[in-house]
């Protein structure tokens, strides 16, 4: 089988999806692996390691895709970029389904098109989740540009000058980002508090030095939220959540924020009246500011200064901020989902396999995403995966 690996093309994306050691074990497979010129630049991996690696390098995108017959990218194609595909080619990455206008176009160039962040999250899938392995860069990296903005040390130091006070930083969210989040900044010596929905990430908050922040729930609401996955609350725990998170919050020097729902707009966790309420040089990092944001004042893809001095951070792609490791845990990722269809005797796709079946939206000329009898669809519960 012959895979390739295009440069990125959206702005900003500094991530690939390959990397020399995931091409070579798979040219050591007996695949032929074509990488485009340039496509790992911004990851650190010049063009030499990968034809050290096995590879053989093409000019340009149209020339990487022309007799590929798999695909493996980071972001999903563009409409334009759709006619270069070779027909009936398998293309691997992530797809941003729910809002994802071009599903009907690969349907047509008859592409087997997997969306990666629809892998179920199960112990089988661990190693193959780039949610995962992408998220737990973005806390680690919201916690560093946290200080880069906030005025003063992270840690208590007590020197001949006086005594500095520890920042006080508080995560909204337990995800995989939240969880990372809280470590680094733990050990970066701040003060740490941590709220989620749901009540049984509190021992894991607990576990990593932090304060767990509850709000009182009703029997029902603890029902709900009993999972790995953080639903969608009711508007009366919204309510009581936001008033509990309104104290903490203008307490707090720096708030991280990490709440997203596939398919949805990042839910509001910070009123422009609490961010109006906080001190002078407090400092807002959010994730999910490519949904929207769950700040109201977050401007995605900038960042801003409010009136009484709070910096909200809306920069998008936190893992592309470190990028040499992104890419190498994606990588990964990719060619652990690979090994699912690929082996030395050939390629195929088993519908009856569940990682698979959840994961492929358009297949043999038709877009199964969003269709009743698609795992993909139906298995998927509202919930934030960061």
């Amino acid at each position: 089988m012959q895979i390739a690996i295009p440069a990125e093309r959206l702005a900003g994306e500094t991530r690939v999806a390959a990397t020399p050691e995931t091409v070579k074990k798979l040219v050591a497979m007996g695949h032929t692996v074509v990488v485009e010129s340039g496509a790992g630049r911004l990851s650190a991996v010049p063009d030499a390691a990968y034809a050290d690696a096995g590879a053989s390098l093409a000019q340009g995108r149209a020339a990487a895709l022309a007799a590929a017959d798999i695909v493996l990218q980071v972001r999903p194609p563009e409409a334009d970029e759709i006619a270069e595909f070779k027909q009936g080619a398998t293309v691997i990455s992530l797809m941003n389904p729910y809002a994802n206008p071009h599903l009907a176009a690969m349907a047509a160039r008859k592409l087997s098109a997997f969306a990666m962040e629809l892998l179920p999250r199960t112990t089988r899938a661990q190693s193959m989740d780039v949610l995962s392995s992408q998220n737990n860069i973005a806390g680690y990296k919201a916690v560093l540009l946290a200080t880069h903005y906030y005025p003063r040390f992270m840690p208590m130091l007590m020197t001949a000058a006086g005594t500095v006070k520890p920042a006080r930083v508080l995560i909204m969210g337990v995800g995989v980002a939240g969880l990372q989040a809280i470590a680094t900044a733990k050990r970066l010596g701040a003060v740490v508090e941590a709220t989620d929905v749901r009540a049984a990430t509190k021992e894991q908050v607990e576990s990593l030095g932090a304060k767990f922040i509850e709000v009182p729930m009703t029997d029902e609401e603890k029902a709900a939220s009993d999972g790995v996955y953080a639903k969608e609350m009711s508007d009366d725990y919204k309510r009581r959540q936001a008033e509990l998170v309104a104290k903490h919050a203008m307490a707090a020097d720096i708030i991280i924020t990490t709440a997203l729902i596939p398919g949805k707009k990042a839910p509001l966790l910070i009123s422009e009246a609490v961010v109006r309420g906080m001190k002078p040089g407090s400092v807002i990092i959010d994730i999910a500011a490519e949904a929207g944001g769950n700040c109201a004042l977050t401007r995605p893809g900038e960042v801003s200064v409010t009136d009484n001095g709070v910096t909200v951070v809306g920069t998008a792609n936190l893992p592309g901020l470190v990028a040499a490791d992104a890419s190498s845990l994606y990588a990964r990722n990719l060619l652990t989902f690979l090994s699912l269809m690929l082996t030395k005797d050939g390629f195929s796709i088993n519908l009856e396999d569940d990682l698979l079946a959840a994961t492929l939206i358009t297949h043999d000329g038709t877009v199964r995403f969003g269709q009743p009898s698609t795992p993909s669809a139906a298995g998927t519960p509202a919930a934030t995966r960061a």
